[in-house]
């Protein structure tokens, strides 16, 4: 029969408390809080060296990935206010602000 806890490891029941949610962490983009479904998002793309990853919103990061290529995102590296100077970016953010953490929606397609 296995053990529902380790011999050797400390637990307490009183102290241990799994119902309490992990604390939200911000939109790099957006700044809402992050709900279940955190993508962690290279801001400069992997194929342009990028290793820094970012949390954000699945809709935040496929605004991105259409209004911007890898070539742009390399440009602007880290810099939030640089791909928020792009009113498309801009426009779909103060649409966003007001939404559910785990708000999802179809964007447009990259238009080539």
């Amino acid at each position: 029969m296995a053990r529902k806890h380790s011999k050797h490891a400390f637990h307490d029941d009183e102290l241990q408390d799994e119902d309490a949610p992990a604390p939200a962490v911000p939109c790099w983009l957006c700044g809402r809080p992050t709900g279940k479904t955190i993508v962690w998002h290279h801001p400069v793309p992997k194929s342009r060296g990028g290793r820094d990853v970012v949390p954000m919103h699945a809709i935040c990061q496929q605004t991105l990935i259409v209004n911007f290529t890898n070539s742009e995102l390399q440009r602007h590296g880290m810099d939030v206010e640089a791909l928020l100077a792009n009113p498309t970016v801009r426009k779909f953010v103060d649409w966003v602000a007001n939404k559910d953490p785990d708000f999802t929606a179809t964007i447009a397609k990259k238009r080539r």
